[in-house]
């Protein structure tokens, strides 16, 4: 029985992280503070994986866990209705979402069945405004209004998810720099994200550089979020489980390769250096891409 009590609490903590790995796809995405000319766009194909039997627990502890996995195909677009105002869109067509079976070391006893769910994930709808363009430093700022189309209450023990089941509102303001004599650029972000169904507001922040020799893009980013810790507890099982007053900060690094400044792929790879409530292994991810 005790053994058994383990195992449930490994799935509950694999599955408080689910809506946290559902959010690190987004963070490559942002085209700092240039919006996209009028009349042209940037579009994405993007695969997406994690796969961990490590946590950051709530209170910061790596523990061992459940193996849980998420993989998510995404299209994300930008595209220029003005040379100051940009409509941008992240769409998870599908994620799955697994959790592997438990079985006892010492006598091979299925302690606990696997489960895995379909589904498409919760989107992202976002206007980004250029204040202040044509100069040294130019600065925007978004709207992102998220979309709860996932599944949150999925497989067949209810408890894994593509979606956390709340609307949520996030205002962004980015700063850029460009430093075209050595091809690099660099970014600041500042953003604070109001959620809906008792989740804790957010604060976001995150630092982007970036060097570009021929076709080759390098970069690295640095994103955190800190909680604000004004909502409710819930830890506790409730339309499935999700992890509330999640914290981490995360290094990032990407790389490019662009054809004829039209086509390009990318890869990269995640990592947080610490939090709570969120996986503690890489994620990867790749990407085909087009610019109009």
């Amino acid at each position: 029985m005790l053994i058994k009590a383990m195992t449930k609490a490994k799935v509950k903590y694999a599955t408080l992280c689910f809506f946290v790995i559902l959010l690190l796809p987004y963070l490559g995405h942002a085209g700092g503070g240039w919006p996209q000319p009028k009349g042209h766009g940037f579009f994405k194909l993007g695969f997406w994986w994690l796969r961990s039997d490590e946590y950051f627990a709530p209170n910061g502890e790596i523990i061992d866990i459940s193996t849980a996995g998420i993989h998510t195909v995404s299209f994300y677009g930008e595209y220029g209705f003005t040379d100051r105002l940009t409509g941008i869109i992240y769409f998870p067509f599908f994620s799955r979402a697994t959790l592997n079976e438990q079985v006892s070391a010492s006598t091979r006893e299925l302690l606990e069945e696997g489960d895995a769910v379909n589904s498409i994930g919760d989107t992202d709808i976002t206007i980004k405004y250029g204040l202040l363009q044509n100069e040294p430093v130019v600065v925007s700022a978004s709207l992102t209004l998220g979309l709860p189309l996932g599944n949150e209450a999925g497989g067949d023990t209810r408890i894994l998810q593509t979606g956390d089941g709340e609307f949520n509102q996030m205002v962004t303001v980015e700063a850029s720099r460009s430093f075209s004599s050595i091809g690099a650029y660099a970014t600041v972000l500042i953003g604070f994200n109001n959620r809906t169904n008792n989740f804790s507001d957010e604060i976001r922040y995150g630092l982007e550089a970036g060097v570009t020799v021929k076709n080759f893009t390098l970069l690295g980013r640095l994103y955190g979020i800190e909680s604000l810790e004004n909502g409710s507890d819930l830890e506790a099982p409730s339309n499935g489980v999700f992890s509330n007053n999640i914290e981490y900060t995360s290094f990032s690094p990407e790389l490019i390769y662009t054809y004829k400044d039209k086509y390009g792929i990318t890869a990269s790879v995640g990592t947080a250096f610490s939090g709570r409530r969120v996986l503690a292994n890489p994620a990867y991810s790749f990407g085909v891409f087009v610019k109009l």
